[in-house]
């Protein structure tokens, strides 16, 4: 799998919290890594739930936005989101990865899959996606 990391950000909260988003152009699949340290953990010392939901949408709604551009600039907006938390996320890199699973021209159906590094299961996603524009250029 060759994937391409965006020159930019499809949002300005992956720079708050720290995640990256790469493309996979011939599989039509977004990724969000993840390095979770202390920042991202919850009070009982594992992997936020609202990180969670952060990376999986956001590997879903690139993955749904790719079906109108391969760079996955298109606007899109989440229609719904739902999410099954399987395993606690620990520290170390995870990894999302959205797959597209059927939809038209403008709703997109989106499955998700959020893993640390060894493969485990944290958590799995649905959602439904509409795009709401035209693609847009990269901005500073």
């Amino acid at each position: 799998m060759e994937t391409k990391t965006l020159d930019r950000e499809p949002i300005p909260l992956a720079r708050l919290i720290g995640f990256k988003v790469e493309i996979d152009e011939a599989s039509g699949a977004a990724h969000c890594l993840l390095d979770v340290d202390e920042r991202h953990l919850n009070r009982h010392g594992v992997l936020h739930g609202g990180i969670v939901a952060t990376l999986l949408d956001t590997a879903a709604g690139v993955t749904a936005s790719m079906a109108h551009d391969p760079q996955g600039l298109t606007p899109v907006s989440t229609v719904s989101l739902n999410i099954n938390y399987v395993a606690p996320g620990r520290e170390g890199p995870i990894r999302a990865t959205g797959q597209r699973t059927g939809g038209g021209r403008s709703l997109h159906f989106v499955s998700a899959d959020l893993c640390d590094a060894q493969g485990v299961l944290i958590a799995s996603a649905t959602g439904v996606f509409k795009r709401i524009g035209k693609r847009t250029e990269a901005s500073g």
